[in-house]
């Protein structure tokens, strides 16, 4: 594997239903993508050009290659670096509402045990800087930084909430910018990816059990396995967002979505309304 036998990237957003998009598109067999996100370029950039090389092992000849990373958008020194490799690469980016991205990258990680159920503390906007929830929605800087490398026919910008209601649309649309036969449009994933409404072990359960994550992990992907977390499983209980947290947000954001609105040639002006709730393919 070779620089130029990379034909594209997904770099972002994340909670933007990137990974619904990559396994749609690794449905085609004529298209090969590495199942983990690398994060070459924003976390891995240490292990070199050679290790990254080689996470594309499974390409077979004629395929269309590519990778998903979403951390590629929002680390700032990402786009250099990708455009030190890869300077001929599509780039395909998926936006979402920065408020109801916020909220669904906090669930996340309030999901694995990571944040616990002070949720103004996380998207608190009086912050000296942003963390890593409300930076992650600053989209017209991060898109531009590209734009700065790459001529804008290299890249695609689509949005989640279009995805959402026109998923076999979005897929054409990314398929006709990557080259790929129209005639043989897969169908998108049925299945949501990372259905926030799924069973899952409880957060503070998780923690008292990762201990244990190196005696159990043999026995994944096992019915003995399955058949203990579905009896150990049950509905989250997510903090809600408060009404006034939202239009906190709102706030913060209404700059920036401006500027993003003009940088794409789009009225944005949706994202910001006071209302909103969680979607399918959260």
């Amino acid at each position: 594997m070779q620089a130029e036998d990379i034909d594209f990237l997904i770099i972002g957003a994340a909670k933007c239903a990137t990974t619904w998009l990559q396994q749609s598109l690794q449905a085609d067999p004529d298209v090969s993508m590495p199942d983990p996100e690398l994060h070459y370029f924003s976390r891995h950039y240490d292990r070199g050009d050679d290790w990254y090389f080689r996470q594309f092992h499974k390409t077979r000849p004629g395929q269309l290659v590519g990778e998903k990373s979403n951390s590629y958008l929002d680390t700032p020194s990402a786009p250099q670096r990708v455009h030190r490799l890869l300077p001929h690469v599509r780039l395909i980016v998926q936006l979402r509402n920065p408020v109801e991205r916020a909220y669904s990258d906090y669930c996340m990680l309030f999901r694995r045990g990571e944040v616990d159920r002070d949720i103004e503390s996380y998207l608190d906007v009086g912050r000296d800087s942003p963390g890593r929830f409300l930076a992650g929605g600053l989209y017209s800087a991060q898109l531009q930084a590209y734009l700065d490398l790459y001529p804008k026919d290299r890249l695609l910008v689509l949005f989640f909430e279009e995805t959402v209601a026109r998923p076999v649309e979005q897929l054409s649309k990314v398929r006709t910018f990557l080259n790929l036969p129209e005639s043989d449009v897969a169908l998108p994933v049925a299945k949501k990816v990372k259905d926030r409404s799924e069973a899952m072990v409880g957060p503070q359960l998780r923690n008292m059990m990762k201990p244990l994550k190196p005696l159990v992990r043999p026995f994944r992907n096992t019915s003995l396995f399955e058949a203990a977390r579905g009896a150990l499983a049950g509905k989250i209980a997510y903090p809600p967002f408060p009404p006034r947290l939202r239009s906190r947000l709102v706030d913060f954001y209404a700059a920036d979505v401006e500027q993003l609105g003009t940088l794409v040639q789009r009225d944005l002006s949706g994202w910001l309304v006071q209302t909103g709730g969680s979607t399918s393919l959260d």
